[in-house]
């Protein structure tokens, strides 16, 4: 199983952005594996097609890319809270390590350098950037 970051997806969703193909690229490389990502992350993808109104056609493309979601289990705040002082990374994206972690994933698919390195320290290492 890999795990997506929001800027994956949202470039993927996007034509114009300007990681449009590397997030293709990135998709596809991991294509043979269970793609999820966290509630959190789906909602900062969702984000721009709801204020635009296309949250349905946002939602009808993850749905192709098979995204599924990954709820962190109950009592994760201690372990989030963790990852948030050690790596220093913004919460979201602790909320995506952490819900990778817990769900013995391989790896994680990012543009975000520090959390592709935190995520190898803690055995998320799968990237094909």
């Amino acid at each position: 199983m890999i795990v997506a970051d929001a800027s994956v997806l949202i470039a993927h969703l996007d034509a114009n952005d300007v990681h449009h193909g590397r997030a293709g690229i990135l998709l596809e490389a991991a294509a043979l594996m269970p793609l999820r990502a966290s509630t959190i992350t789906l909602a900062e993808v969702l984000a721009g097609p709801a204020r635009s109104g296309r949250i349905e056609q946002a939602r009808k493309a993850l749905r192709t890319l098979d995204v599924r979601e990954l709820t962190l289990e109950e009592g994760s705040a201690p372990r989030l809270a963790a990852l948030r002082a050690e790596t220093g990374l913004k919460l979201p994206d602790c909320c995506m390590l952490l819900a990778g972690l817990e769900s013995g994933a391989q790896g994680i698919v990012s543009f975000d350098d520090r959390l592709v390195a935190a995520a190898a320290q803690r055995g998320l290492a799968w990237s094909e950037r």
